[in-house]
């Protein structure tokens, strides 16, 4: 059966429809060939990612690895400076103990020196007490009615027994048939002077006990500068007083009064 007229004219021709078909074919392979191309382009680019992710990695484990190296460095910086900062004490520690060492040992050089200085101002003391005190002190216990004559013994050193130790020193000390009266000489008296005459005096009559010699000890204290307690306290003791007058000694004997015996 023939087509209409009509329609024949709006059917494709071989050429045409060739064309159409060559035309679909290479449009295909072009969007084949695209999308191969977006492919690549996409793997690419995971590529790229990828790659960038490994080099952030690295780029971190670097950085990682440096700032140990760097903390290392730093801890092992400050432990350095802290064996430096110690070493410097103990440096300037074992300087500050040879300086302190260095002192103590002027100090007991000043001791020693200052020591015997003071043993020789005693000695001297002792020496002026027997050459100024002495004279006036004898006559004004005869004048007491002690009657010791003119004779006096001075520093008198008690000792424990021949060649032994020094038990105690007197300083000056008058006898009589009946007394025996031991004086401590003090340019300014104390109270501890006090108590350590009652033990000289306690002393010397356990030795004169020992040489069978019962005279009846008696205790006086003579000094230049006599405080007021002190004084007081020497009388309470049942000590004569013997303090400085103008250029000579004097016996003070308030009323009442009764001195010890030993």
């Amino acid at each position: 059966m023939a087509l209409p007229a009509e329609l024949m004219q709006n059917v494709p021709t071989i050429e045409e429809f060739w064309a159409v078909f060559t035309k679909s074919r290479e449009e295909a392979a072009r969007e084949r060939e695209e999308e191969a191309k977006a492919r690549e382009a996409e793997a690419k680019t995971r590529a790229a990612e990828a790659k960038a992710r490994e080099e952030e990695a690295k780029a971190r484990e670097e950085a990682a690895a440096k700032a140990r190296e760097v903390e290392a460095k730093t801890r092992e910086a400050a432990a350095k400076a802290r064996e430096e900062a110690e070493a410097k004490r103990q440096e300037k520690w074992d300087h500050d103990i040879e300086e302190v060492q260095a002192i103590y040992r002027k100090a007991a050089r000043i001791v020693a020196r200052v020591g015997k200085e003071m043993g020789d101002l005693n000695n001297r003391f002792g020496e002026l007490a027997e050459h100024l005190v002495a004279p006036g002190i004898v006559r004004h216990f005869n004048e007491l009615g002690y009657h010791f004559g003119n004779s006096v013994i001075g520093r008198l050193k008690i000792l424990d027994g021949p060649g032994q130790k020094v038990l105690t020193e007197i300083d000056l000390l008058m006898e009589n048939g009946e007394y025996s009266i031991a004086v401590e000489v003090k340019s300014r008296p104390t109270l501890k002077d006090i108590a350590h005459h009652e033990k000289r005096l306690a002393i010397l009559r356990e030795y004169k006990d020992k040489q069978k010699d019962g005279r009846k000890i008696l205790g006086a204290i003579a000094g230049a500068v006599f405080p007021d307690e002190v004084k007081k306290a020497v009388i309470e003791a049942g000590l004569y007083v013997i303090e400085q007058s103008g250029d000579t000694m004097r016996v003070n004997i308030p009323e009442g009064f009764e001195p010890r015996e030993w």
